[in-house]
């Protein structure tokens, strides 16, 4: 009753409402050309690397240049983008789930005033701040997590991994050369939020030590049956003889739970952490089913800044994508097309027990015939 003689009307919700709650609605901010064909849209066509044309079913055309940007971007470069929205897109531009900036125009005759302007802008050192690409048959800008700027469990950095994955597969992102898209991720650690289940290549974090128990703090700063709670495999126990916990390093998982509960448990470690290679998925439909990511190279050191082991066994395997895959095969399809054997071969990758997966369900996975592809 309160609602309805404040003036509530159930069939509008929406009437009259104002709150600092949550965001604006997102048809608030849409172009007019989107706005007005929203869902009347015909077909589109990558016209050139980087640079998309939608046209809609009233003839209206809107033309989208797509640029990579960082995950983490600093105020003063925002405002950057915002002031080539301004001058070029009447003040319009959208973010992607890939970290992108799309900048939309309907004038064609601002297309080339647009990418000189982006191509221009560049950081002291003389990379693109907003580089042109991403589209296609190309490498995608690289979704990822936080790493050590702000996440509390990563095995492994993701803006510098990332920044050193990219320098190398550059060129790759601004042509459109490869067989298909090939979409690469990044998270650091196997709480994996950087999408790496399902991506062309991944790159992820993993430790290889469970967490170590301070027991002189543990008791003192954390709840021991909020801690025990908070693993999923039952790993952690209480021990009564220092009043703290156990943990039993066969069932523990290395997600980090504890860590989050108390910060007496810390789970990285240098020597322990690092990186594993993974590759092969995808999310689209299109010539095969949805596909989860496999792995590749079970573990590479940590070496900041540049990462120099992860980068060239991921560059390596690109070459021998490009090299042998047909056109709009996919990564994975390319593999299981040439057998994992073989590409264990071309990549110079060596086959390990870690490859072979030992969940106690796993053996519906497995090949199970004689039959094998050389």
């Amino acid at each position: 009753m309160a609602f309805i003689s404040s003036g509530y009307d159930p069939s509008q919700p929406m009437k009259g409402r104002i709150t600092d709650i949550g965001p604006r609605d997102y048809n608030d901010f849409l172009p007019p050309v989107i706005k007005s064909n929203f869902g009347k849209w015909d077909f589109h066509e990558i016209i050139e690397p980087g640079v998309i044309m939608h046209k809609a079913l009233s003839g209206d055309v809107c033309y989208t240049v797509r640029c990579g940007t960082a995950r983490l971007m600093s105020v003063t470069l925002i405002r950057e983008a915002c002031e080539i929205a301004k001058k070029h897109c009447d003040g319009h531009l959208r973010f992607t789930t890939r970290n992108n900036i799309e900048f939309m125009t309907t004038d064609k005759a601002k297309l080339d005033a647009l990418k000189a302007d982006l191509a221009g802008r560049k950081f002291a050192g003389g990379s693109f701040k907003f580089p042109i690409g991403g589209t296609g048959a190309s490498v995608s800008n690289i979704v990822h997590t936080q790493g050590w700027v702000h996440c509390h469990t990563p095995a492994s950095d993701a803006s510098g991994t990332v920044k050193a994955t990219m320098d190398v597969l550059f060129e790759e992102f601004q042509t459109m050369r490869m067989p298909a898209i090939v979409r690469v991720s990044m998270a650091c650690c196997l709480n994996m939020c950087g999408a790496v289940h399902c991506s062309d290549i991944a790159i992820l974090g993993i430790h290889r030590l469970p967490p170590a128990v301070d027991t002189d703090k543990v008791g003192k700063m954390c709840e021991v049956p909020s801690v025990i709670a908070a693993c999923p495999t039952l790993a952690i126990r209480p021990d009564p003889k220092t009043k703290a916990v156990q943990v039993n390093a066969d069932r523990c998982m290395y997600c980090g739970n504890c860590y989050t509960m108390c910060p007496a448990m810390p789970l990285a470690d240098p020597e322990g952490d690092g990186i594993s290679i993974w590759i092969g998925g995808k999310v689209s439909n299109a010539r095969s089913g949805p596909a989860f990511s496999k792995l590749a190279i079970p573990f590479l050191p940590n070496n900041p800044p540049r990462w120099p082991e992860t980068v060239a066994a991921i560059r390596k395997i690109v070459e021998a994508y490009a090299a042998g895959a047909k056109k709009h095969e996919r990564l994975g399809e390319w593999i299981e097309r040439i057998s994992w054997e073989r590409f264990f071969e071309l990549t110079g990758i060596p086959f390990t027990d870690k490859h072979i997966d030992d969940f106690k369900l796993s053996s519906t996975t497995y090949r199970s015939t004689a039959q094998f592809r050389y």
